[in-house]
């Protein structure tokens, strides 16, 4: 486990947590709304791993999250709409379903060749995406069906397997999981309300 001050957080502070991810590794981190699951989203090996701790339906896709709207554009494509509604909610809790580039594994997207992206507003999510050189996962730190963790105390479970790193940065806000909003299509579609309302993704769209 890693400790870190999660409104001072470096990528330096993460060092060891960014070894891990480019080694394969699993790392459960704080967001700002819940702990989420890390892993280099290129590697087949990873995400499967992922999918294994988690206990995940493999048809189930998988969500990103990265440090900037420029590294969001490494592994998908932000334009359009879906730009302007980055430029106006990022970083924070809305997360945008991509086309997603060939970078990205196949189990990520689950064969349906999008992804859902966002940039976090919290430091130690930034900073492990930053310091990983590659948008990363950001699915709940749970086995799947279970509720979502806020907690390092609630990741006892996943925490006791080999294949994570648990970094330690307090307690996350809880609440509502991200607004996950499709902007490809006109007109754009809610795909799972959270804590952006959609009457404000729709009034930056109209405005």
């Amino acid at each position: 486990m890693i400790r870190v001050d999660a409104a001072a957080c470096t990528v330096v502070d993460l060092a060891e947590a960014c070894a891990w991810i480019a080694a394969g590794g699993i790392v459960a981190y704080p967001t700002d709304t819940f702990y989420g699951l890390a892993v280099d989203s290129t590697s087949d090996v990873a995400v499967a791993a992922l999918f294994d701790v988690k206990g995940r339906d493999r048809h189930v896709a998988m969500p990103l999250i990265a440090a900037s709207l420029e590294q969001a554009r490494s592994v998908a494509a932000v334009d359009g709409a879906s730009a302007r509604l980055a430029e106006m909610f990022w970083p924070g809790p809305l997360s945008l379903v991509l086309d997603a580039s060939r970078r990205v594994a196949a189990a990520i997207h689950a064969g349906r060749h999008t992804v859902a992206v966002r940039v976090p507003a919290h430091r130690v999510a930034q900073a492990l995406a930053e310091g990983a050189g590659i948008p990363i996962t950001s699915t709940s730190a749970n086995r799947s069906g279970e509720p979502p963790v806020w907690t390092v105390d609630g990741l006892a479970d996943i925490a006791r397997d080999r294949r994570v790193l648990v970094v330690d940065g307090g307690a996350t806000p809880g609440g509502l999981p991200s607004t996950i909003v499709d902007a490809r299509v006109v007109p754009p579609l809610l795909v799972r309300e959270g804590a952006i309302a959609w009457n404000r993704v729709l009034d930056c769209l109209n405005g």
